[in-house]
């Protein structure tokens, strides 16, 4: 019997992801994200608020079905697939609103000594806010901890000694070290650039 007459309905969810274990039949995950693309859609749509942003990545979370189902034991599939569907979607939320605070750095009025967007059109906003990206994850725990919290997440000067345990003497001074560490290491990789062209 071929698999298109069977009645879908009656295979249960733990039933198509044995089969699929066994033969490796991609039509077999399909017909199981069939069964669950509005439920994923949904969460999706909750999470990212944009349809276009949501249907691609309920297409996503169908990619990463293929990947998971082989190794991963699952009692219950509709909740385990909520919880994939959300983990997704907050992992790009999390990635857009990293280079959204890196890009507000980069633009902002609290880092105008570094002078890192000043002659740059915005077409090199891009790579300012990568080399911004690279040259945070460059400083010391103590300095990456303190310009996070004071650039990118706005806290006043006590709040970061609330919050780290730091004095506010240390707390000014790694604030210090790393705008100065950020200036150095910006300025070196835009050397390094224009030695290649």
């Amino acid at each position: 019997m071929k698999r298109r007459t069977l009645n879908i309905d009656q295979i249960t969810d733990l039933e198509l992801i044995s089969a699929y274990k066994r033969s490796k039949d991609k039509e077999l995950v399909g017909l199981l994200f069939k069964r669950y693309t509005p439920l994923v859609y949904g969460v999706c749509l909750k999470y990212l608020k944009e349809r276009e942003s949501s249907k691609d990545m309920t297409m996503q979370v169908f990619e990463k079905l293929l990947l998971r189902l082989e190794d991963q034991d699952i009692v219950n599939f509709k909740s385990w697939l909520h919880v994939l569907t959300k983990n997704e979607c907050l992992m790009l939320l999390r990635k857009q609103s990293s280079q959204s605070e890196r890009a507000q750095i980069v633009n902002g009025t609290d880092f105008m000594e570094l002078s890192i967007a000043a002659h740059h059109e915005d077409e090199g906003l891009e790579e300012d806010v990568e080399k911004l990206g690279t040259c945070i994850d460059g400083l010391n725990e103590e300095q990456q901890e303190c310009i996070k919290l004071f650039y990118l997440d706005k806290k006043c000067y006590q709040e970061v000694c609330d919050l780290t345990g730091y004095e506010m003497k240390k707390v000014k001074s790694y604030l210090q070290n790393g705008r100065r560490n950020l200036k150095l290491c910006i300025e070196k990789l835009r050397g390094q650039e224009e030695q290649t062209y």
